[in-house]
């Protein structure tokens, strides 16, 4: 594949609702241009884009892969994304590094909910849209009721470049509204007809529309428009493609991708009207060392820099880096600097990747995306960049996981193992966490859904070769008291020679500090030089509380008395008498368990919040407010135990088919009613036995 100018190369990320086609457009595009004989099916786990075993078995796209077609003197740079809710990461390392995006949409269901998402990450990162109606060929496909929805739910902006030619199982092509032709499909290739004269007052309908857009696009042309006057093809062109790259026209197109009807058109579409690297303004980033503000421009006299935005890992192959080249060019046998981790990488073999085929090439220029091998420091996200003229540019944005899972190995023996293979996983696929709760002795894994777990625990047995189980995470209880005691704890030994003997008299009230310590000895009851020795015997002992062994808080301690022999008295001795102490205190001042509260912000549409804060108030959360979003959703905050929040990510997307979203944070701990408190003491107290 030869070296592409920037102004030649196009970078589209495929959105849309699981199923809608993005893979299947991939295979199309790439039969249509001659690169592969037949257009492979996502069912039998034979398409260029889906190579990873988990995306085989599974069937469905799981991870972003890049696509490179070569179409009339153009490079275009397919970003396939995975349509699942799980891998929302992958979706917005895509987006962070592609000019245009195309939305697919099932003819036959309408706009779904991965269609609204695809909407709003548009909107959010401002990027020209397509929108593809696919399955055209489809029983009950229906493009003007689709049309209408999209207009409905997406506003004016919303206009058809094409009209279906022909209905479902008929479906043969499209009308090309712009430059009034019928395009005819046999499957590989088509041909060009003239528009059937039963449809000609539809498309001179949806034409009139179109070439007020135009209007609209240029002073000169809007003059033009109002006295009449014709534009030319070239000014159509001109007028539509700024209004595509200012985002105030989006194009419907349609088509069947499995059929290979409407391919050449998008194709051609994709180079006439999305961007090109060249129509982006300059990137802005900063100096690594300096923070001055730094601009990246694609002349060619710039400065090497890329980003990397997605990693491949396998333990059998050497991890690959994606990246896109932002300015200058990459060759092979360079060295760069990675300013995210401050450390030099040395760039061996060039590649560029259609699925997992490598095709080896000597430069990659600014605009176009390429991979490299064997980097040692760099991770998804991170910067690439000339050593003498850095810079580093903002990172992917990844959406907080809240799906809290403990995950554990099968066999003994396998905690390294389980940490090596997240560790690489991670670099992988940033939008999930893992960590180790030193409170409760679990590892913890967070994703963005139950899927996405699976996936992760399905790859570290099959890559890594590690069986694992999950578990609900244990709630960090806390314990505490509500009442005073006075009492007296008392160590003493004898066992030949020098004895142990420490005598304390403590009072223990609760207190708004994790821990107060007071001593009011007066005439050497206890000597100075032990009452540290007290106070370290209690702060040991706070770390098991009595009712199930969870750290005390909250409490106030007053040494007040006690006794101590010449000779068997040591730091050791008051040690263990504070503690002593601390236990029969605990016990007589009305223990209590304590339970983390977190914040919830969950944003929904209206129509759902009936459910979502009942829902709440089943977990016993507390509402404290409700407030329309800019985008027009809803905001419900409120405060809810943590222990009843590890799954709800999984209970929000049922209940609102996916559309709700939510994010949580630790306030402050409260006390656990009476009930749940005995229960939560019941099963401590069985496993510690």
């Amino acid at each position: 594949m030869k070296v592409y100018e920037a102004d030649k190369i196009r970078n589209i990320a495929l959105l849309g609702h699981g199923g809608s086609g993005k893979t299947t457009l991939t295979e199309a595009a790439l039969f249509t241009a001659n690169v592969i004989n037949r257009i492979g099916k996502t069912e039998d786990g034979n398409t260029v884009s889906d190579f990873d075993k988990e995306e085989i078995s599974r069937k469905i796209s799981i991870n972003t892969s890049v696509i490179p077609v070569e179409w009339e003197g153009h490079k275009i740079n397919f970003i396939d994304t995975p349509g699942y809710f799980d891998f929302v990461g992958e979706v917005q390392s895509a987006t962070k590094v592609a000019g245009g995006l195309i939305i697919l949409v099932d003819a036959t269901s309408g706009i779904e909910v991965g269609t609204e998402k695809a909407w709003n990450y548009t909107k959010n990162k401002n990027k020209p849209t397509f929108i593809f109606i696919n399955k055209m060929d489809r029983e009950n496909a229906n493009f003007e009721k689709v049309l209408n929805q999209l207009r409905e739910t997406f506003g004016k902006k919303i206009a058809p470049f094409q009209i279906p030619l022909g209905e479902q199982e008929n479906f043969v092509g499209n009308i090309n509204v712009v430059k009034m032709h019928c395009r005819e499909y046999d499957g590989k290739s088509c041909v060009v007809k003239p528009i059937p004269e039963d449809k000609m007052d539809q498309v001179m309908e949806i034409r009139e529309m179109l070439m007020e857009s135009v209007a609209e696009s240029d002073e000169v042309l809007l003059e033009k428009y109002f006295e009449g006057e014709e534009f030319t093809p070239e000014e159509i062109q001109t007028g539509l493609r700024k209004g595509i790259l200012n985002g105030d026209i989006v194009p419907v197109l349609c088509g069947a991708t499995l059929k290979n009807i409407g391919i050449h058109s998008l194709l051609d579409m994709i180079t006439d009207y999305s961007p090109s690297p060249k129509d982006m303004p300059p990137k802005e980033g900063k100096h690594p060392y300096t923070g001055d503000v730094v601009e990246r421009t694609l002349d060619p006299g710039e400065p090497f820099s890329a980003q990397v935005f997605k990693t491949i890992v396998d333990p059998y192959m050497v991890k690959l880096s994606i990246f896109k080249v932002i300015s200058g060019s990459m060759k092979p046998d360079t060295e760069v600097l990675n300013p995210n981790k401050d450390a030099k990488e040395k760039i061996s073999n060039l590649f560029l990747l259609r699925g997992k085929q490598q095709i080896e090439v000597n430069e990659i220029k600014a605009g176009d995306i390429g991979a490299v091998a064997k980097l040692h420091h760099t991770t998804t996200g991170d910067i690439l960049c000339s050593v003498s003229d850095p810079v580093i540019f903002s990172n992917i944005e990844f959406e907080e996981p809240q799906l809290y899972l403990a995950i554990q190995p099968k066999s003994r023996g396998d905690e390294d193992k389980i940490n090596s293979g997240l560790q690489r996983l991670a670099e992988e696929d940033p939008s999930f966490k893992f960590f180790r709760n030193q409170e409760t002795k679990q590892t913890l894994i967070v994703g963005q859904g139950e899927l996405h777990i699976k996936v992760i625990v399905s790859k570290l047995k099959n890559k890594f070769g590690v069986d694992v189980d999950l578990s609900d995470p244990i709630v960090p209880y806390r314990e505490t008291i509500k009442g005073k005691s006075d009492v007296q704890g008392k160590h003493k030994k004898q066992s030949g020679g020098h004895g142990q003997y420490g005598d304390v008299k403590i009072r223990f009230e609760p207190s708004d500090k994790e821990f107060e310590f007071e001593e009011e000895i007066f005439g050497g009851a206890v000597p100075k030089v032990y009452i540290p020795a007290v106070e370290k015997g209690l702060i040991d002992a706070m770390e098991s509380g009595v009712l199930a062994g969870f750290p005390v808080v909250n409490v106030k301690a007053t040494l007040y008395d006690g006794s101590y022999h010449d000779v068997d008295s040591s730091e050791m001795a008051f040690k263990i008498a504070a503690s002593i102490a601390f236990k029969k205190g605990m016990e007589e001042a009305n223990p209590t368990l304590l339970e983390p509260i977190v914040k919830v912000n969950v944003t929904i549409p209206e129509e759902y919040m009936g459910d979502v804060m009942g829902d709440l108030n089943k977990r016993r959360g507390r509402i404290i407010g409700m407030e329309p979003t800019d985008d027009g959703l809803q905001l419900v905050i409120a405060e809810v135990p943590q222990a009843e929040m590890f799954k709800y990510a999984i209970d929000l997307r049922s209940m609102t088919q996916a559309r709700g979203s939510f994010t949580m944070e630790f306030v402050r701990y409260e006390e656990v009613p009476k009930e749940i408190s005995d229960k939560v003491v019941e099963v401590a107290k069985a496993t510690n036995e």
